[in-house]
């Protein structure tokens, strides 16, 4: 399974955006120069990610993009099927027609790591990742980076 940049990015950019929640909308190019990716990029990742209610825009003065749910409610895995992304390593892409139209000899074996992979990736909340001590150490080392407007660090208020 190779996760391309979409995948990587929008995870990225939607850990930005939790991190950061509590203090308000963050705009993409805050985003952008903070994680290295393309302004553009991140507006196509964006429409992706309106579109599955994962965020929403917020007009005016201080606006920006902001978390659609709690961090708690949003799973990596939502992140990475939002953005048009798949965990599947099979070669037939799970349609079971990997040799000349029928399942091959390890079309089973894929298909159970497959399933293993999206398992793992939806175990993992936003907040759960965001509150990691490594992320946040990063997250601070960001934010000196990033200046005043941003100096935060994730807790999960859920019950």
């Amino acid at each position: 399974m190779k996760l391309s940049t979409k995948g990587r990015y929008a995870v990225t950019a939607m850990m930005d955006l939790a991190i950061h929640d509590r203090i308000g909308p963050v705009t993409l190019a805050d985003i952008s120069q903070c994680q290295g990716i393309s302004l553009s990029y991140l507006e196509q990742l964006f429409a992706k990610l309106r579109k599955a209610e994962l965020v929403e825009g917020v007009r005016g003065p201080g606006g920006g993009y902001r978390l659609a749910k709690r961090a708690d409610q949003i799973s990596i895995a939502n992140i990475i099927t939002a953005v048009d992304e798949s965990v599947d390593v099979t070669r037939c892409k799970g349609h079971k027609d990997c040799q000349d139209g029928d399942r091959c000899l390890t079309h089973e074996l894929w298909d159970d790591l497959s399933q293993q992979l999206y398992d793992f990736l939806d175990g993992i909340t936003l907040s759960q990742f965001a509150n990691r001590p490594e992320v946040q150490k990063v997250a601070r080392r960001q934010d000196e980076r990033r200046g005043a407007r941003h100096h935060f660090i994730f807790r999960n208020d859920a019950a």
